[in-house]
């Protein structure tokens, strides 16, 4: 990087950013071309300029690498959760979910449930993706049968996910959010609080208010009665088809890592699929790569179903990989440097140091999509930073996990904000308004930052263990 630096002047390296930008830019708001496109586009004009001012492509291809390798982790975990996904729609698992919800649930409190049972399966589990691909898929096909517009479920499922995830001590964006920033995670998790329980409870009033509007809206229950006897003939419906979630669930409990977890769902379900449903091996292995795609001969149905498979993962998997085109010639020349030396002119107004954090690692997770990138690069760097103005560390956690964690559902080219349009099956312009968790909870950190409101000090004890921990760290 110091090599790098000399090549490229702080003028050349900005001119390189704007241009970059601009290009993204009007790739996704006036073209309106494919994410990935766009970004391997804007990488594509950086490392060409670069490469004019005399940067070796031996060094971009190098950097590009050692991102994609970092995203190696959920990339496999995507990978996981297509087969997963696959496998318990062919096993009947997930067409039991959908035949019990559509028993038990009434439509107007439909989406209030299905925030709170996101919102106990990722609080339990700590991972948001496992949530929106086991429960919110049922979910998903709950919504379609009971009429209820499928973006008012997927901000529903969303909300819930995120919830749990960034507040559940099991979560790894918690874990490495709190490490990063070298907060106690109980401290971290309490402060968090502030930024995430207002925008829940509000996700809440909005789906109260949703469930009433939608009640009159729905199907006849003659529609309900066969779609429920679609089910029944599709699919042999038993409570042994419940073995993948319970299974998943008691290793996730155990704290097993999520692939083999994951693989046992796979494993368990499409033994199901042989022994229950009667489906050969061969055609459990064609669902396990191209997603579930066998008629019932009703389009509701087929509507609910047809998903699933390591095919339907393969945007959310390029792009990561575009991203990573983007957002690592940027920082190899410099610009994350750049950006973060700036802070050193800052650091006497609390308020401007923390709005330029929020606004810097907005700007990084925009580039690069990817949270585990922008924690790791961030967290280490500035934490120090915090301590020479007196601020508690836990200001800079809450800030990574809420313009982070919390916002990117609703970026399009991030990992996570294309598993859950592919996933759910709901574009992300059609369900961010109704995820109010993705942008509210960046408003009142924001909003906190300007106030000076609920902004503790280094010597603010939040938890009693914390200061303990703190106490002998600092000898």
């Amino acid at each position: 990087m110091i090599g790098i630096s000399k090549i490229l002047s702080q003028r050349k390296v900005v001119f390189v950013l704007a241009l970059s930008v601009a290009v993204f830019m009007t790739g996704i708001f006036v073209i309106k071309a494919p994410s990935a496109v766009v970004l391997i586009s804007g990488g594509s004009v950086a490392i060409g300029l670069s490469m004019l001012w005399g940067v070796k492509w031996d060094v971009f291809q190098e950097g590009i690498i050692g991102t994609i390798t970092s995203f190696l982790p959920a990339i496999l975990i995507l990978i996981a959760m297509g087969m997963l996904i696959g496998s318990w729609i062919v096993c009947g698992t997930v067409p039991l979910l959908i035949y019990y919800g559509l028993k038990a649930i009434s439509p107007s409190w439909f989406l209030v449930t299905s925030l709170l049972l996101c919102t106990v399966m990722s609080l339990a589990t700590g991972t948001s993706w496992g949530t929106i691909g086991t429960v919110g898929i049922a979910l998903m096909g709950v919504s379609a049968g009971l009429g209820v517009p499928l973006h008012y479920t997927a901000g529903a499922v969303v909300t819930g996910a995120i919830f749990g995830d960034k507040l559940s001590p099991l979560s790894d964006t918690t874990v490495l959010a709190s490490g990063v920033s070298g907060v106690y995670i109980f401290d971290h998790i309490k402060y968090m609080l502030w930024t995430t329980l207002p925008p829940y409870v509000i996700a809440l009033v909005l789906y109260a208010f949703l469930g009433i509007h939608v009640s009159g809206e729905m199907p006849e229950k003659g529609q309900i009665d066969l779609i429920l006897a679609t089910l029944e003939t599709s699919f042999r419906l038993s409570p042994v088809l419940l073995l993948p979630p319970s299974v998943i669930l008691i290793l996730v409990f155990w704290k097993k890592p999520a692939l083999p977890t994951f693989a046992a769902g796979v494993i368990i379900a499409a033994f199901l699929a042989v022994l229950v449903q009667g489906v050969g091996p061969g055609e459990v292995s064609k669902v396990l790569l191209r997603g579930f795609s066998s008629p019932s001969g009703m389009d509701v149905v087929d509507r609910m179903l047809f998903r699933g498979g390591i095919n339907s993962m393969l945007g959310s998997i390029l792009l990561p990989i575009a991203a990573a085109v983007f957002g690592s010639p940027l920082k190899v020349i410099g610009v994350i440097d750049i950006i973060l030396e700036s802070f050193g002119e800052v650091t006497r107004s609390t308020r401007a140091f923390l709005a330029g954090i929020f606004l810097t690692h907005s700007f990084l997770f925009m580039i690069t999509g990817s949270y585990y990138v922008t924690f790791a690069v961030m967290g280490p760097l500035v934490a120090p930073m915090f301590d020479r103005l007196n601020l508690h560390r836990a200001n800079l956690s809450r800030v990574l996990e809420d313009t982070g964690t919390s916002f990117a559902p609703i970026i399009p080219w991030s990992i996570t904000g294309a598993f859950v349009a592919n996933t759910l099956g709901v574009g992300t312009s059609e369900f961010a308004l109704y995820a109010p968790i993705t942008y509210l909870g960046m408003v009142f950190s924001l909003g906190y930052i300007v106030t000076n409101f609920r902004i503790a000090s280094r010597d603010k004890v939040i938890t009693a263990e914390g200061a303990r921990q703190k106490a002998i760290l600092e000898g």
